[in-house]
């Protein structure tokens, strides 16, 4: 797990989105071991409580769960899953929609073009009527 972080927003919400991205995206697997707070505090080099804070709102989404004695684990609740990577990417769609009104391209038709390639799939994704 590698985290980056951006000075412009706060780093428990990046890490709440990060966390939130291995999980929906397959990186972290359903019934995965989250590694220890601290431990994760280290990979990302933030303070433990700050990792502690955005893992109670991982929680809190339903993507995590923990078992007291073993710790924190990745939900294996697909619906859960795939609710989350819906609001996530209608969030990522809005903001991309409002970029495009601020550097000018005010009416856009987009358009999704969902490719098979080897590596995945692939879209192709607006053209500025």
């Amino acid at each position: 797990m590698k985290f980056e972080f951006d000075n412009n927003f706060p780093i428990h919400t990046q890490l709440v989105n990060q966390i939130s991205y291995y999980i929906v995206n397959g990186t972290l697997k359903p019934n995965d071991k989250l590694p220890a707070v601290r431990e994760l505090a280290g990979i990302a080099g933030v303070n433990h409580n700050t990792i502690q804070k955005a893992l109670y709102e991982v929680e809190n989404l339903g993507l995590i769960y923990t078992n007291r004695t073993n710790g924190k684990f990745v939900t294996d609740n697909k619906e859960v899953i795939k609710s989350i990577k819906e609001k996530l990417i209608k969030e990522r769609v809005e903001w991309f929609l409002t970029e495009m009104k601020y550097i000018g391209v005010s009416s856009i038709k987009l358009q999704l073009k969902k490719e098979e390639s080897e590596e995945g799939e692939n879209y192709e994704y607006f053209k500025d009527k």
